[in-house]
């Protein structure tokens, strides 16, 4: 069975339902000069998105967005020139409920399903990333206005951790969050899944998103309402918050790509360079795959998405739930092919989004298996845009699985010193999963 993890923190669902339980649980009608109704049963996913769509005024049509785009910038005579000019707000103001009612509505189940009988966590992906945008928008919602002067863009996906492995395509799942930290323009939203099974909701996965604010056009930052905290339980969720901004931080710094590695991980490197020297050659140019192994070289697989509109999001470029389901797919895929049997996620981190994917964009989606571990399987999928008149190549995103599988699976051996990095970099991603595991 794949691990079920969770984060053991102060952030962790356990205080996360404290604080929604105190909160009420409400649903939108239709938009109305900015109001949000408060009613008994909670929205699904489909009001979720139509409610995005009314606070920035984007359009449904194709045809229209450089007029909603045009309007849209007239916005930014509301944005406040300082954080001191906004009113505080609690972590109840943002505290959301959302279904998704497969159980109750058969003809949602097709979208949802997959070949194995079970939900297509794609899906829940991009139904993750517009619930994080919309808990963000309720943080900074002004009921003065008619239309947020604000960009809510998610700039990360701190962690997605499974606490169980399989999600049933004909059983309801309820959604809830809040924001539980803020910096100046930057907001971190918690998220919890669950499912309704055999007469009672039981725990799917807990998910950590980092959302940033822009201005109207998406060309610089906005301020955001501070977070007061109310009691020690929220005050706990908040500093939690401030220790994932220092951990993201330090882990950016020591990045493969500024720094070399340790000296454990040099000798690590060495290792499997010495493993790999044919001994009847004595050479450094003659190498062989040591048994049960794979060269990383074997161990990719790559895809090609033309970014049309039906893909846009609020702000007509490419959705970023999307580019995480196309991501989490080819991943999936490639660890399937590489061990041969079904994989089952056990985790998701560190999804960074470098850039927007712009409309008629072509992106090209680049698996591979960088790491090993008995019956683990760490795949990072790397995107980018090709300008096909420039040929220009663009990093858009960078995103982090960890797979297990029903048996042990070969070892990936690094060539190259560029692999090696690659390999080194899925080890440290691998090593911080299992951390957290119970």
């Amino acid at each position: 069975m794949c691990p079920l993890l969770f984060r053991a923190s102060y952030g962790s669902s356990f205080v996360l339902y404290r604080v929604l339980k105190s909160a009420v649980s409400f649903t939108f009608s239709k938009f109305s000069m900015g109001q949000i109704s408060r009613q008994e049963k909670a929205p699904d996913m489909a009001e979720v998105r139509n409610r995005l769509r009314e606070i920035v005024g984007a359009s449904t049509n194709w045809k229209d967005h450089k007029q909603a785009l045009t309007e849209r910038a007239s916005l930014s005579q509301y944005l406040a020139q300082s954080q001191d000019e906004l009113p505080a707000k609690t972590m109840k103001d943002s505290a959301i409920e959302a279904h998704l009612p497969l159980g109750t509505q058969p003809a949602l189940r097709e979208k949802y399903l997959n070949y194995h009988n079970s939900v297509r966590f794609g899906r829940i992906l991009e139904d993750l990333d517009s619930l994080a945008v919309l808990i963000c928008y309720s943080h900074t919602w002004n009921k003065e206005l008619k239309r947020s002067p604000l960009s809510i863009v998610t700039a990360l996906v701190d962690k997605i951790d499974m606490r169980k492995n399989i999600i049933y395509p004909d059983c309801d799942i309820k959604f809830t969050g809040h924001v539980t930290w803020v910096g100046k323009t930057s907001i971190e939203a918690k998220m919890h899944m669950s499912q309704y099974h055999n007469g009672a909701y039981t725990d799917v996965l807990d998910a950590t998103f980092v959302m940033v604010a822009r201005d109207p056009e998406n060309k610089r930052a906005a301020f955001i309402n501070p977070l007061i905290p109310e009691g020690p339980e929220e005050e706990a969720i908040f500093q939690q918050g401030e220790i994932n901004k220092k951990r993201r931080v330090e882990l950016s710094t020591a990045s493969l790509l500024k720094v070399a590695p340790t000296a454990e991980e040099r000798t690590l490197v060495h290792n499997l360079f010495l493993n790999t020297l044919d001994s009847r050659t004595v050479s450094f140019r003659s190498r062989i795959l040591p048994p049960n192994s794979l060269w990383m070289e074997d161990a990719k697989m790559k895809g090609l998405e033309i970014c049309h509109p039906q893909e846009r999001n609020i702000f007509n470029r490419i959705f970023g739930g999307f580019l995480m389901r196309k991501a989490y797919e080819l991943g999936w895929a490639n660890a399937c092919a590489f061990a041969g049997c079904r994989p089952t996620l056990v985790a998701v981190d560190d999804i960074l989004f470098r850039k927007p994917v712009e409309i008629g964009s072509l992106l090209l989606l680049s698996s591979q298996v960088c790491y090993t571990e008995g019956m683990h399987v760490q795949v990072r999928v790397h995107t980018e845009v090709l300008d096909p008149l420039t040929r220009q190549h663009s990093t858009t995103n960078v995103f982090h699985f960890t797979f297990h599988v029903e048996k042990e699976v070969p070892s990936v051996v690094p060539q190259s010193y560029g692999e090696s990095m690659l390999y080194l970099d899925g080890k440290r991603h691998f090593d911080e999963t299992m951390r957290t595991q119970i």
